[in-house]
Parts: structure tokens; sequence; C-alpha cells
């Protein structure tokens, strides 16, 4: 349903540093670095799905209160592991890794990241 997805950023190299160290843990890795964007994508698609941007229009980047990017996981040892990274990136615990009220098999974790974006990792499989 969903083409792609960017989160805005005031310092492009450290969310870079920050993306490069989390998002290898969902099967995604930098594709695309342009002036002012980072791509990233799983190997399997030719595009990239998420996105780390300055702001197109100069302002500030600031986040959507309200706003998750929730990524899916392969496993729930994954979404350990995204957390633990993001937090040892200077990331904030924004909802510890563990099973949500959603549904039986929904495993999740929540951080920020250094601009105040919320995402999460997500695994639905029983385990």
């Amino acid at each position: 349903m969903l083409l792609y997805t960017t989160v805005g950023t005031n310092d492009l190299a450290r969310a870079g540093r920050f993306y490069d160290a989390v998002l290898p843990f969902l099967g995604y890795r930098r594709q695309k670095e342009a002036p002012g964007e980072i791509g990233y994508g799983a190997d399997a698609d030719v595009r990239c799905r998420f996105w780390v941007v300055e702001p197109f229009n100069r302002e500030p980047a600031t986040f959507g209160n309200g706003v998750t990017v929730a990524l899916v996981s392969p496993t729930r040892a994954a979404v350990d592991a995204f957390h633990a990274a993001a937090l040892a990136q200077g990331g904030t615990d924004e909802g510890a890794p563990g099973l949500r009220p959603f549904h039986a098999s929904f495993y999740a974790a929540f951080i920020r990241d250094h601009d105040g974006n919320k995402l999460a990792a997500v695994c639905e499989k029983p385990e």
C-alpha cells in the first residue's frame, strides 16, 4: 500500500550513522545518497522505501505528534537487536521489545531517533 516514507532530519550525517547502524537488523541498507537525502531499501527491492531527508522547504525538521513509522521485522530477535542498536546510537526508548495487545503475536519495540522521529520494529510471527 505505501510506496515510501520519509523522516526529516536536521543533521543528515548523524542520521545516516544512526540508520546505518539500526536498519540492517530489519533487512534494510543504505542504497542511495544524494544532497539532502539518504535512501534505504531491502536487497530484494529495486526501490528505496525509507528515506531520511533534510526538509525541502529548508525549514527545521520536526516530528509529528502521533506519527509512528512501523517497519516489518523478520524475527523477534531482530526487533530486540534493532532496539538495542538504536539505544547504543543515542536513540530514545519509547517502548522496550515485547508483546503488545494488538494481537497475540504482535512483538514490537519503539524508539525515537535524534530528531524525535518515532519508529517501531514489529514482528507478527508467532514464536
